[in-house]
């Protein structure tokens, strides 16, 4: 029966995707926008709450002050502290979800809509958007689980090199800046209170939800979690990233096998450019066995056991990136064919052959994105935010089928300039 359900719930999941989400979009009265597709299949609801609070607006002297408030915003609300709000979710069988990103920070809640679990599931979240606690004890108990944690990244090839590349990527704009344990353990309640009061705001905010309710309940919920908040306006953004700069980052380390980056800035969300250049990497880094860098790098010359490249969009201009690990001694030809890879790739583009498999594969797999209400929740709660149209969804699989060579080629001159490109190593010789 629990197999038979679940096929069930995929089938359905499966069908929705195929015939196109319907997402209804209004603004409460206190000036928060709202995104709601109903799911009468099942009864539950999923809601999401972004705010324009994400890393990008943490104070240059104050890295990690947007994870930290994030981090400990639903640890005690209200008249709650934060184990009388794990007990009741749990009673509720609700959980309390989100975090904190370089772009947003995030609040879910996902509970069953009946009547003796909803309206209390609700009334925690909006206790933890009304009136978050802030604990003192509880703040130095995170900020000492941070540090360490940072510390301990400190020590690993792939953090110090993930850190290294974003540092290099943006040494001029916000999305460079990195937490360290000097910075959070300068980080006090009053920062976490000012942060939050400034960015966790009505009209800085968006709703996503998706369950089993009306038009009527979804606005009634809205209005609940809106009006929980101050009023507020978005705040300003910085000066976009400017042009990338080449620049090779060499850090050692005694790790076996070296760890690579290499990209550039290049797309910001919503760009007409993203599709042409979402296809072409399924040919160039994205498409895993299939993918011209695993073929050149890995299968023709065994210099690594994976290799990836993908784009990621972002409320400004966000990074095209390549990963791979290699033996420390073959780091330099590795990079070199990857260098050629990208080259050619970018002057010829993709074969027809190429071409019709990625789109099949992009537009053949994209109902597997849409296949849980949660999936299909996070897909809305990005339209919202970065507000992209309210059919993005419905058109998805044709702008991708309708991509041609040309507008890849065009699309990747424009935005991998190979002479721009940021390469960091670690451990490499």
């Amino acid at each position: 029966m629990k197999r038979l359900l679940t096929a069930a719930i995929t089938f359905l999941a499966t069908q929705t995707a195929l015939a196109g989400v319907a997402i209804e979009h209004w603004t409460t009265t206190n000036g928060t926008r709202v995104y709601f597709s109903a799911a009468p299949a099942l009864p539950m609801l999923d809601v999401q709450i972004d705010f324009a609070a994400g890393s990008m607006f943490d104070p240059a002297d104050k890295a990690g002050l947007a994870a930290l408030t994030r981090g400990i915003l639903d640890l005690g609300a209200g008249e709650r502290d934060e184990t009388a709000i794990a007990e009741q979710l749990a009673d509720l069988g609700a959980r309390l979800g989100g975090g904190a990103d370089t772009d947003r920070a995030s609040l879910s809640l996902r509970t069953l809509t009946a009547a003796d679990k909803l309206p209390a599931a609700l009334a925690v979240l909006t206790d933890v958007l009304r009136q978050p606690h802030f604990d003192a004890a509880i703040l130095e108990r995170e900020k000492a689980r941070t540090i360490a944690s940072l510390k301990d990244a400190m020590t690993r090839p792939d953090s110090i090199a993930g850190k290294a590349f974003w540092e290099a990527l943006y040494p001029d704009h916000p999305y460079g800046r990195q937490a360290t344990p000097d910075s959070v353990a300068t980080l006090t309640r009053d920062d976490l209170v000012d942060f939050h009061r400034r960015l966790y705001t009505a009209g800085n905010a968006s709703i996503a939800m998706v369950g089993k309710l009306t038009r009527a309940e979804a606005e009634a919920i809205a209005e609940q979690l809106s009006l929980a908040l101050p009023a507020g306006t978005p705040p300003d953004l910085p000066k976009p990233p400017g042009a990338a700069r080449a620049r090779t980052v060499a850090l050692a380390h005694p790790a076996s096998q070296a760890h690579i980056y290499l990209g550039l800035p290049a797309i910001e969300r919503g760009h007409p450019d993203f599709f042409p250049l979402l296809v072409g990497n399924y040919t160039l880094g994205g498409g895993g066995f299939v993918s011209r860098l695993v073929q050149e790098v890995r299968d023709k010359r065994g210099f690594v056991y994976s290799i990836y490249s993908y784009f990621a969009p972002m409320r400004q201009t966000g990074p095209f990136q390549i990963g791979l690990q290699t033996q420390r001694k073959q780091a330099r030809e590795a990079i070199k064919v990857v260098r050629q890879v990208v080259g050619d790739f970018v002057a010829k583009g993709p074969t027809e052959e190429e071409l019709a498999a990625a789109k099949a594969n992009l537009s053949g797999g994209f109902p597997l994105r849409l296949d849980s209400n949660a999936k299909l929740l996070g897909n809305i709660a990005v339209i919202g935010f970065y507000g992209l149209p309210l059919d993005y969804l419905d058109h998805y699989r044709a702008r991708v089928e309708a991509v041609t060579a040309d507008e890849i080629r065009a699309a990747f001159a424009r935005h991998v300039r190979l002479g721009n490109m940021v390469t960091v190593t670690v451990a490499a010789e």
